[in-house]
């Protein structure tokens, strides 16, 4: 979103408090705020020469009487309200001490992404609860590399370890046994409850009734509108691919390669201090890739993405949720 440099814009942190069983708080805007009786993730207002974590930790302790022991940077939010312009600084809290209270007369609702059932939440909170539905592992096939029939098998096992997200990436594979490889893997995705995207060809997620389509950056930069399907994600290299997908209201990207690929050895790559950089206040949801297995997730996590995407390591034991 595009804002004007003369409208002032109010600096506001938000928490997803998140516990081990998904669920996260949300609390009612208390009568003589503006939106009174609205839900939204608790949060508030940074001090002038206050650092983000600083006004998040102190919101959290002057609202609900708990201590924040971890959390990360996730997303950032324009949204202009009748009264304000605000900039919504999101963090994921995952570890803090004391149990949430009411101190200022709201009320408290542990929700799911998936069956939100309190009401009306606050408008610029839609999208932020639309990217809560997406897990932290993105997994991209590689049926090429090592045949139709393994890689069933892994994505089978990875799914029934919480694999939730898959993405269809085989561009060299003749068309009938895409065809016949797309359908399998849905029809295992779907028994689980996992989405579907297939690599660059709208075409063929319309004929598969896939859950939606992952753009190449090159196709990304020739998108004037948004596509119309239920999930679309795209490769970034860089600030401007990153800019454009943000414009186009994108679901997600993926960020890469952030680290040397077995397949990519020579590539020059970001770092995490670059990547840190490039999506520092960053709209969408970004997915790290390049080199990377699950237990570089909570890495990538600290450095303000929303997961990690790989091609290599599904089998590994840990669980994707």
């Amino acid at each position: 979103m595009t804002i004007s440099a003369s409208v002032p814009i109010v600096e506001v942190v938000a928490a997803i408090i998140t516990r081990p069983d998904g669920s996260f708080l949300l609390t009612s805007r208390p009568e003589g705020k503006p939106y009174a009786g609205y839900w939204e993730f608790p949060g508030g207002k940074v001090e002038k020469g206050e650092s983000l974590r600083h006004a998040l930790s102190r919101e959290l302790q002057e609202e609900l009487g708990m201590q924040t022991i971890h959390a990360y940077p996730w997303i950032t939010r324009v949204f202009t309200y009748t009264h304000a312009t605000v900039r919504l600084h999101f963090f994921r809290v995952t570890e803090w001490h004391g149990t949430p209270q009411a101190r200022e007369k709201q009320a408290l609702s542990w929700q799911f992404a998936r069956d939100v059932n309190v009401e009306p939440v606050l408008p610029a909170n839609a999208p932020v609860l639309r990217a809560l539905l997406l897990p932290p592992v993105y997994a991209l096939t590689q049926a090429g590399e090592i045949g139709i029939a393994a890689s069933l098998t892994k994505i089978t096992y990875a799914l029934q370890q919480g694999l939730r997200l898959i993405q269809i990436r085989e561009k060299d594979m003749p068309r009938d046994k895409l065809l016949h490889f797309s359908r399998e893997v849905m029809a295992r995705a779907h028994t689980y409850d996992a989405k579907v995207l297939i690599n660059g060809d709208t075409a063929l997620s319309r004929e598969l009734g896939a859950d939606g389509v992952h753009f190449t950056s090159s196709q990304l930069m020739t998108l004037a509108t948004r596509p119309e399907f239920n999930w679309c994600g795209a490769s970034c290299h860089n600030a401007e691919e990153l800019f454009h997908a943000a414009q186009l209201g994108l679901d997600f990207v993926v960020l890469g390669p952030v680290l040397p690929t077995l397949s990519h050895p020579d590539l020059s790559t970001l770092g995490w201090r670059k990547f840190a950089a490039l999506i520092r206040d960053y709209s969408l949801p970004v997915y790290a890739l390049g080199g990377l297995r699950l237990e570089d997730l909570a890495t990538a996590q600290e450095h303000g993405g929303h997961g990690i995407a790989m091609m290599r390591g599904l089998t590994q034991e840990t669980a994707c949720e």
